[in-house]
Formats: C-alpha cells, structure tokens, sequence
C-alpha cells in the first residue's frame, strides 16, 4: 500500500524547517545504517539526539497525530520519532530495504516497522534528481512530491534514493508499527473508511451508515491489536 497524504505541513512551516535544518550541524548517514546498508548510503543525516532534530520531529508528530487522512491509513500503534537526511552533490541511497524492527533512541521501546514514511521537506523545483523509487510486484514507483507532503509505504518494500544532482534535498522520515500488521488488511479498513467518509458526507442518514459501520469496527476488532 503506498499512499501520498498533502499538506503534513504547510508549505511556510516545510520553509521554515529547510531554513533551520540548513545550519545543522550533519553527520554522515552511515553512522545510523546496517552492516549492509553502510556500503549503498551516501547521504547525511542529523544525529538521533541532535536539539533541533528532538524540536522539528515533536512538530511533525503532532501533525500527523491531527491529520485523518494519515491516521485512517496508517491506524498508527507505535511511531518512531522521525529523523532528518540531507541529499546533494549526486548523494544517494541505493537500493535497501529497512530493518523489521527498529529501536527507539534513548529508551528500551522497539518498534515494529510495518510502515515507512517520508515527509518531503524541500520544493521540488529546488533540487534535481532525489526521487524515492520503491519497488513493489507491479513495477516500481518515482515519488518526488511537494513540501510538506508526505509518502507512506509498506515497510517490506525494497526501495532508493536517487542521486540528487543539483540543489540539496531535505526530508523527514521514520517508520511505525500499526494497529494492523497485515497491508491487505489494513488497505481494505482504509478503502472502507473512505466510502464510510465519503457515504457520511453526502447521505450522513442513509440507513446503511451504521451496519457499514459496524462492519469497520467488527473487522478492526478481528485484525487490530494494541
């Protein structure tokens, strides 16, 4: 399931990060990756603990938690806080696929990597090159999107950063665990809660509303675990 949500952030407050994140002080991104994923990454990255890195993704977290869109189709459980790369002067990631689980920094709490996300920071006329390229059974997918908008994708997906090759590109990503492990499952609760949504809208009475209804919450009940 890969999923485009617009307007995490609003493009003044995806500036104002881009104008922060500009002065950070950056580490090679290699610090964070695997023993594998050491020899393709080429990026750089802030440090997990960095100040600013803490403030930004608060913002972010918030943000998601008020967004319906992403909450409908993430049904996040546990999300690790997101963190910050930085592409340019032909910087890329090669082709990776992210750890099952993932720990969260300064606690115990291990969290299991159903979902990624990327949340595109930098205009997109701003840099050249820099597209996400996820591979699924049906092809592979280009994502390059506007500032402050946001990809979701299935955590088992091979994936790329390709090389940016003018300008700098900036980003938020971070994975989560989901109520529902299971992408078949939780793509079918998402196709039912957006006709509920869009049912409620247009016929909020209509008496197929509740039973519909039911249906959603009985099959949450069956799949979802807290």
């Amino acid at each position: 399931m890969l999923i485009r949500i617009p307007n995490i952030l609003a493009p003044g407050d995806a500036a104002q990060f881009c104008r922060l994140l500009s002065e950070a002080d950056w580490s090679d991104g290699k610090e964070t990756a695997g023993y594998l994923s050491q020899r393709v990454k080429n990026n750089n990255q802030l440090r997990e603990d960095h100040p600013l890195g803490l403030r930004l993704g608060q913002k972010i977290l918030d943000a998601l938690d008020a967004n319906p869109l992403f909450l409908s189709a993430a049904l996040p459980l546990k999300v690790v806080p997101p963190l910050f790369n930085r592409y340019s002067d032909s910087q890329n990631y090669g082709r990776h696929i992210d750890g099952a689980i993932r720990p969260v920094y300064g606690s115990r709490h291990r969290v299991r990597t159903d979902l990624s996300a990327t949340l595109f920071l930098s205009p997109p006329e701003s840099y050249e090159g820099g597209e996400l390229i996820i591979e699924e059974l049906d092809g592979t997918d280009s994502i390059k999107l506007g500032a402050g908008d946001l990809v979701l994708y299935s955590g088992s997906t091979v994936h790329r950063v390709a090389p940016v090759t003018k300008g700098v590109r900036l980003a938020a990503f971070f994975w989560l665990q989901s109520m529902v492990r299971l992408d078949t499952q939780r793509a079918l609760l998402f196709k039912l809660d957006s006709g509920l949504q869009l049912l409620g809208r247009d016929s909020p009475d209509h008496p197929a509303m509740v039973d519909l209804m039911a249906v959603y919450h009985n099959l949450l009940r069956l799949w979802g675990e807290t």
